[in-house]
């Protein structure tokens, strides 16, 4: 493989730019710390045996193939698996060293701490402004939420693009800008964590580099962990990056797993498992 920061190779012999990996912080006093985490859907399961730590104001990315269990196991942090009825969670995931599963923790407050970001830019049929506003007047804010709004857009790089039409729909924004306003609107309530679902997926080159340079600034306030299949971006934007893959057992069943968790240099530079070598230099499958 290329030496950091070398042109490498991408798929199909493309070319890739040269990516300036992220120095990553250490992990004392951690914010999720999972172990021996498998999910179930039904009888299936489709996660097994998953261990791996996510610090404090880092930018985590979970890479692989499809079906491998990157997007079942980000929905494991903020519990939207509950929202399954077939689903079922195995194992430990500590928030805090607080178990996020416990009897007590309440998920709609989980919820709050940890807010999400889907593929598809989803948001509501309400003018920008109360999009914004929505989460925080639910929550009984007391502030002033002209400025909170105002705050919020200009943090997620959206305000002079919108702020002279702030009772307009928000279904008339474009894809990146959608989607921006949908980071905005997860922000808006002061969560600790932002979780991201293939945020760029459906989003072009232009509006995918405003994303990036998004998420490297809420690094600063918050805990970020992302879904991507653009390995490219995973390079750029994380600390952190988890590497995982599906066996299939002699049923022909998938089971995703976790084959290596490190600095994003190394799983990029000097990956521990062949596995990761293979799929990151396109040679997987």
């Amino acid at each position: 493989m290329s030496a950091p920061g070398a042109p490498s190779e991408a798929p199909g012999g493309i070319k890739s730019p040269q990516v300036s990996f992220r120095s990553a912080p250490s992990l004392e006093a951690p914010v999720f710390e999972v172990g021996s985490l498998s999910v179930y859907y039904g009888s299936h399961e489709a996660v097994r045996d998953v261990n791996l730590t996510v610090g404090h104001r880092q930018i985590t990315a979970l890479i692989g193939p499809s079906g491998c269990g990157k997007s079942t196991v980000l929905r494991c942090f903020n519990r939207m698996n509950d929202l399954i009825p077939t689903a079922r969670v195995v194992g430990k995931i500590r928030y805090h060293d607080e178990d996020l599963y416990g009897r007590e923790v309440d998920p709609i407050e989980v919820r709050r701490r940890i807010g999400m970001v889907f593929q598809k830019p989803n948001p509501f049929p309400k003018s920008i402004y109360d999009n914004i506003a929505y989460g925080p007047r639910v929550g009984g804010f007391k502030g002033n939420l002209d400025d909170l709004v105002e705050e919020t857009l200009t943090h997620a790089a959206l305000w002079d693009e919108v702020k002279d039409k702030l009772k307009s729909s928000a279904l008339a924004l474009s894809g990146g800008q959608q989607q921006r306003l949908c980071i905005a609107r997860t922000i808006a309530v002061k969560p600790e964590v932002v979780l991201m679902d293939e945020p760029c997926s459906a989003l072009d080159p232009i509006a995918t580099a405003k994303i990036e340079d998004l998420m490297e600034k809420l690094a600063e306030e918050f805990t970020i962990v992302i879904v991507t299949h653009n390995m490219q971006q995973a390079a750029r934007v994380s600390h952190r990056t988890a590497f995982f893959t599906a066996d299939v057992d002699d049923k022909g069943e998938r089971h995703g797993r976790l084959v290596e968790y490190d600095e994003t240099e190394r799983i990029f530079s000097n990956p521990s498992d062949r596995r990761t070598e293979d799929y990151i230099s396109g040679r997987f499958g």
